[in-house]
């Protein structure tokens, strides 16, 4: 491995900001000071930029296997890592569903012949795998995935039964999709008998409703109290679920945390005038004031990270009338980009942004030496020019369905370079050919 001296950079890191220098050796961050003076084989004049963790994705659907017209985990990590994202946790909602422990290791070896970014990847839960979630080894796996509301195949965990003997056996953290299938079912017969098969994007949150989101949540959270069940929920959509979740103790001991998505902290549903399907997400994209309420549950520590729920479907499939486009958009290459723009608006402020996209994700899943901008941690980083303005087009998207919510979209900041394990792996805006990635290891 190369060595790489950053100099004169603005590291944002634990809640502050300073100019330093920094020496990245054999993959790791060697040292970090006020001046260095070594001989590397590359240097960085990074005067002006800042440096940031890389960012740490708890939630995405890379689509492999079986899914692949849509993504694979070539494409997607490596629009990841054009976007500042240098680790991802993925979803077991692929085709097959990842239910066994030979197709979780399938899916390991995929991401260690392809990903440019460190991997991880969730242990699927349905309503017979029981046995076989319990075996998952705990120091290699990032979780085990539960749908508490519809899914792709077998995946959906509806059984009262199981429901209890996995919040009650679980021997890790278990991440949740939460919504409530029966209440959805009803509000889609509702609107059906209004509307026939004629229904509008626009009634998707109705459908998809917050009380659909909310009782299935706080069952959740209920069944994680009754059991002390570390669990994690995912894609928090409405303002009054935040107020299930306490600020009041560290993270390090909380044993329920909660995670928050880009389009949820964007968009909201005024949005689909223009944005339509594109914007169609499960959990659905709420009101205004949901969307605040949320961005107030992530400033205050109800909310404990950011995510995006990277899910891409074709154009195609997308363009598709309400009841046939399929729900989920590509997010991971504008991700930290769009709260770099939250933080221009006075929204957040850049050590949030670190924390919630890094550190906290670190500490949540209890990731071995990454996260942090700590000497002796793996040199996962990324440098941000914040006055470097640009415009998404098809051009320069980089997912495999060749679209994004935010096209068209001007942004104020630009991901410069992104490292993974001391290697550059994106600058100039390309990505390194290469495997630089490695499996996240935990410490539990």
């Amino acid at each position: 491995m190369s060595t790489i001296l950053i100099k004169a950079v603005t590291i944002v890191n634990e809640g502050k900001q300073f100019v330093a220098d920094l020496l990245v050796k054999d993959g790791r961050i060697d040292r970090i000071d006020s001046t260095i003076n070594a001989t590397a084989d590359r240097e960085i004049n990074a005067e002006g930029l800042h440096l940031f963790p890389g960012c740490i994705d708890d939630q995405v659907h890379f689509r492999e296997p079986g899914l692949t017209h849509k993504g694979n985990i070539y494409t997607e990590s490596r629009a990841a890592v054009a976007g500042g994202i240098t680790s991802f946790m993925e979803m077991p909602n692929t085709v097959p569903n990842t239910l066994t422990r030979e197709l979780l290791e399938d899916k390991y070896a995929i991401a260690g012949q392809n990903s440019p970014a460190n991997y991880s990847f969730y242990m699927g839960a349905s309503n017979d795998n029981l046995e076989e979630v319990l075996r998952t080894d705990t120091k290699n796996v990032c979780g085990i995935k539960v749908f508490m509301g519809s899914s792709t195949g077998n995946m959906l965990v509806d059984n009262p039964t199981t429901l209890e003997n996995l919040f009650a056996n679980s021997p890790m953290l278990i991440a949740t999709h939460c919504e409530d299938e029966a209440t959805i079912k009803s509000n889609l017969e509702h609107y059906k008998q209004l509307l026939g098969e004629n229904i509008p994007i626009k009634l998707h949150p109705k459908i998809r409703s917050a009380e659909a989101c909310y009782l299935s949540s706080s069952m959740a959270v209920e069944l994680a109290k009754k059991h002390n069940t570390r669990l994690h929920i995912l894609h928090i959509s409405t303002e009054k679920e935040t107020h299930l979740f306490s600020n009041e103790i560290p993270l390090e001991e909380k044993r329920i945390t909660v995670e928050a998505c880009i389009h949820h902290l964007w968009f909201s549903d005024a949005d689909y005038e223009t944005k339509g399907n594109l914007i169609k997400w499960n959990p659905a994209v709420k009101t205004a004031e949901d969307r605040d309420g949320i961005l107030a549950a992530v400033l205050d520590g109800r909310i404990d990270v950011i995510a995006t729920d990277h899910a891409p479907h074709t154009s195609e499939e997308k363009a598709q009338a309400y009841l046939q486009a399929p729900s989920g958009g590509p997010l991971v290459q504008h991700a930290l980009v769009a709260m770099l723009e939250l933080y221009k608006q006075g929204k957040i402020t850049l050590e949030q942004i670190a924390e919630k996209m890094a550190h906290n994700v670190a500490k949540c899943f209890q990731i071995e030496k990454r996260g942090f901008i700590r000497e002796g941690y793996w040199a996962d980083l990324v440098l941000v020019d914040l006055n470097q303005v640009w415009n998404v087009n098809k051009s320069n998207i980089l997912y495999k369905c060749s679209w994004s919510p935010f096209e068209g979209q001007q942004f104020g900041s630009s991901v410069t370079h992104t490292i993974v394990c001391g290697n550059v792996v994106y600058e100039g805006g390309k990505v390194a050919e290469g495997t630089y990635g490695q499996r996240m290891s935990f410490v539990r």
